[in-house]
């Protein structure tokens, strides 16, 4: 009997058309293209859980990939119900992709046991699992002009024509970014990524 370890792959960002191409939703948008990358099912609202997921197998691995449906700043909520589904081990096994304000347009950053940085999902979930203790794949939205002095209302926008040409270049950074910590570890991942 072969026994799988789940990984859990989350994306960050808010359910329905509306916010579908805004910049909060880069998590979602990672997601999507990772699962069509490697041709996972279609993704399913969970029977128990405010969640979309989509599950495959790897080599050795489960990967269960989820995107909230409870609006960002009740992620939480979502990813706790997940552990308790799939019974994830522990944090190690969680990589959430979200957007960041901080980081410029088109860089990201791989960490593992940060704060929130005034992320409101992370922020939930680090309050639901009790740790900061988990991988993050951190996805940068912020403006060639600087970050801008109202970030709710900017996250909640749709990226603009000039950003639109490099989404899909920074989408599938991130998307190489997963395989590598899936194959090789997020160390690894850190070591080639984090320039």
């Amino acid at each position: 009997m072969i026994y799988y370890i789940y990984m859990l792959l989350v994306g960050l960002g808010n359910p329905g058309e509306k916010y579908r191409f805004t910049r909060h939703n880069i998590g979602f948008m990672v997601l999507d293209a990772f699962a069509k990358r490697h041709a996972f099912p279609d993704f399913k609202l969970d029977k128990k859980s405010p969640v979309l997921v989509s599950e495959d197998f790897t080599e050795y691995q489960k990967v269960v990939l989820a995107k909230p449906q409870t609006f960002m700043n009740n992620s939480g909520l979502a990813v706790k119900s997940l552990y308790a589904k799939y019974k994830i081990p522990d944090t190690r096994y969680t990589i959430i992709v979200h957007d960041d304000i901080d980081l410029p347009f088109g860089h990201m950053k791989i960490s593992v046991g940060s704060g929130s940085g005034g992320h409101k999902g992370v922020e939930s979930i680090i309050q639901e699992l009790g740790t900061q203790d988990f991988g993050r794949i951190r996805v940068g939205i912020q403006p060639d002009d600087g970050k801008p002095a109202r970030v709710e209302e900017f996250v909640l926008q749709q990226f603009s024509q000039a950003e639109r040409a490099a989404l899909q270049e920074t989408i599938e950074n991130a998307c190489s970014a997963l395989d590598t910590i899936l194959r090789e570890g997020i160390e690894t991942a850190m070591n080639e990524y984090n320039k």
